[in-house]
C-alpha cells in the first residue's frame, strides 16, 4: 500500500518534503503555501510538481491520503479539525493548540473520524532519547529518581504570533520524552513566571512571563519531573533537552550544543560518605538502522534552505535526527492501520502539561489539576 501526502508550510515543512517523496510507501507528495515564492522556491528544488496555495483546494480532493501541517501556532487547532473532518490523515507540528477545549477538539475529531492524528513531536526520536529509551528498557539505569527538561530558545524577529508566547504553551519540546520515557501522563502541575516582559510583549497574548518553571507529579509513579521554558529576554544559547537519573546511571543532556551528553554510573560502595559516581561523556549512535533504506541517509543529511539555517540543522540531521523517524512512523501507521505512536490522546496529555503549567504561573504557583483524554 501506497498514500498520496500533502505537506502544508513550505518553511520549517520544507525539510519533510524530500524524506516523504523517497519513502517507499508514498505514492506522491505534494506542496502548499500561500506564499508563492516559498512555493516555488521549495516545489523547484525537490522538482514537486502538485503546489497548492489553498489548504482548501487540498482537503476537498479525493486524491490525499494525508496531510502534514507545518504551519503557525495558531492554526493548528482549526486546520488539524478540519483534515481529520475531509477524511484525511493528519500530522502536525507542535504544540497541538493552546488552549485545552481545542486539545478535546482534536481528540473527538480523531475519534469520529477514524483517522489518524499524529503531533509530530521530534523529542522522542532524537538520538539521544532513543539512547536512552534503550538503556533504561534494559533495566541500566534502575528505577528513576527524578526528571528534568529544559527548552531555551530566544524568539526575538520570528514571525509576529511569536512575540509574548506564554512559554510553556510551547512546552513538549521538554515535556515529552520524560513523558514517554515513563509511559504516563502528568496528572497536576505546580508553576511559577520568572522574570517580566515589556508591555509590548504582553498586548497579544496577555503573558507577563518571559520564562516559566514547572514541577508536575506523574500520574501512578513516585515521580516528579522539572521542566523550564524560556521565549525572551533570557541570556541562554538554544537548546531543547531533557535528563533523566536512576538509582544506578544517570543521564544528562550537554551543557552547550555541539558537546557531548554525559552518563553518570554509579561505583561499588566504599567507606566512608557517599557513593563513588563516575562521568562519562558518550556520543551516542545514529540510529539510521531503524529506518528504511530509502530514507535513512536524512537523520543527517540538512536539506533546509542554507541562506536562513534552522537551528535544529545546524546541530546535524534536523532535531537530533528525528525528522526521518517522524515520517516514517506516520506513514507506517496508515499503512499498517494502527494508531501513531504520538496519537490525540497522547499529544493532548503531552501538550496541556504546559497549557495547565502557563495557567499556574499566571494565578502565582497554585496547583491546577491536568485534564484526562482517554475518557
Amino acid at each position: 500500500m501506497k498514500i498520496r501526502v500533502a505537506v502544508v508550510g513550505m518553511g520549517f515543512g520544507a525539510e519533510f518534503v524530500p524524506i516523504y517523496a523517497h519513502h517507499p510507501n508514498v505514492d506522491s507528495v505534494a506542496i502548499c503555501d500561500t506564499d508563492e515564492q516559498a512555493l516555488k522556491k521549495a516545489g523547484d528544488k525537490f522538482l514537486i510538481r502538485e503546489r497548492y496555495t489553498n489548504l482548501t483546494d487540498i482537503l476537498e480532493s479525493d486524491y490525499f491520503d494525508a496531510v502534514h501541517l507545518v504551519t503557525p501556532i495558531p492554526l493548528h487547532a482549526k486546520q488539524s479539525i478540519a483534515v481529520l473532518r475531509s477524511g484525511k490523515h493528519c500530522a502536525c507540528t507542535v504544540p497541538m493548540a493552546t488552549s485545552i477545549d481545542d486539545l478535546k477538539a482534536i481528540v473527538a475529531a480523531e475519534r469520529e473520524s477514524g483517522k489518524n492524528y499524529m503531533m509530530m513531536e521530534t523529542a522522542v526520536y532524537t538520538r539521544e532519547f532513543l539512547y536512552v529509551k534503550e538503556m533504561y528498557a534494559r533495566g541500566e539505569m534502575g528505577k528513576l529518581t527524578f526528571l528534568r527538561g529544559a527548552h531555551y530558545q530566544d524568539m526575538e524577529n520570528w514571525p509576529p504570533y511569536w512575540v509574548g508566547l506564554p512559554p510553556m504553551h510551547y512546552a513538549t519540546h521538554a515535556v515529552s520524552p520524560l513523558l514517554a520515557l515513563t509511559n504516563t501522563r502528568a496528572s497536576r502541575v505546580h508553576c511559577f513566571g520568572s522574570g517580566t516582559l515589556p508591555p509590548e510583549y504582553q498586548q497579544h497574548y496577555g503573558n507577563p512571563f518571559p520564562a516559566e518553571t514547572a514541577i508536575f507529579r506523574l500520574e501512578e509513579t513516585d515521580l516528579a519531573m522539572e521542566v523550564t521554558r524560556t521565549l525572551f529576554r533570557t541570556a541562554r544559547c538554544y537548546t531543547e533537552s531533557f535528563s533523566a537519573y536512576g538509582e544506578r546511571v544517570g543521564f544528562e543532556w550537554q551543557q552547550i550544543e555541539g558537546e557531548y551528553p554525559v552518563v553518570f554510573r554509579m561505583a561499588e560502595p566504599e567507606a566512608g560518605r557517599g557513593t563513588p559516581i563516575v562521568a562519562e561523556r558518550v556520543q551516542v549512535p545514529d540510529r539510521h538502522d531503524l529506518l528504511p533504506k530509502e530514507i535513512a541517509r536524512f537523520t543527517q543529511a540538512t536539506v533546509y534552505d542554507e541562506s536562513n539555517p534552522h537551528l535544529s540543522f545546524l546541530y546535524g540531521g534536523g532535531h537530533g535526527g528525528s525528522h526521518p523517524h517522524l515520517v516514517h512512523e506516520f506513514v507506517s501507521s496508515i499503512v499498517e492501520q494502527r494508531k501513531p505512536c504520538i496519537d490525540a490522546v497522547t499529544a493532548a496529555n503531552w501538550t496541556a502539561a504546559g497549557i495547565c503549567a502557563h495557567e499556574s504561573a499566571m494565578h502565582g504557583g497554585q496547583l491546577v489539576e491536568i485534564p484526562r483524554f482517554d475518557e
